[in-house]
């Protein structure tokens, strides 16, 4: 367990202490994709279904789910978040949703979990708001694209 940061000597789950690590910009991207059927896909595009306009509001999702990160995953530090931006894309060849969120800040620990955490309630609000027409979507490929800042430096995912 001593590779886990998460964990005591123990075993038990902690709370990192950051406190006396250097405050450095931070930035990390994560994506999603949200896979669903022809006339789902249509009614996304052309914004038909009976919920609204399902781009903008996950968008919206997206950002508020990054901003209360630390609300859903036990052992997440609250950050300042500087920047957070969702984009969604209509993928006709693949019939899908592609999400990317960026999130941004200056302070102790990284962003991930807040990238991953809006790519992820971005995701899930497409789903909610098609559920109406289409049971059966597939959000896939969450995962983090890139990291940078910190004492690990940056990151960069190859095989996307």
């Amino acid at each position: 367990m001593n590779d886990f940061t998460h964990f005591d000597e123990g075993g038990r789950a902690r709370m990192v202490d950051v406190g006396a690590k250097d405050a450095t910009r931070r930035s990390a991207t994560a994506m999603a994709r949200v896979r669903v059927n022809r006339e789902t896909y249509r009614l996304i595009e052309t914004g038909g279904t009976k919920k609204g306009d399902v781009l903008s509001t996950a968008q919206l999702a997206g950002i508020f789910g990054a901003k209360r990160t630390s609300d859903l995953i036990p052992l997440c530090h609250n950050l300042p978040l500087s920047g957070v931006s969702v984009e969604l894309h209509l993928n006709a060849d693949e019939c899908a949703v592609d999400i990317l969120a960026t999130a941004e800040c200056v302070g102790p620990t990284g962003v991930e979990m807040e990238a991953l955490t809006a790519a992820s309630v971005a995701a899930l609000t497409v789903y909610d708001m098609c559920k109406a027409v289409q049971r059966d979507i597939v959000i896939e490929r969450v995962c983090l694209l890139r990291k940078s800042g910190g004492k690990s430096g940056t990151f960069e995912r190859k095989d996307v």
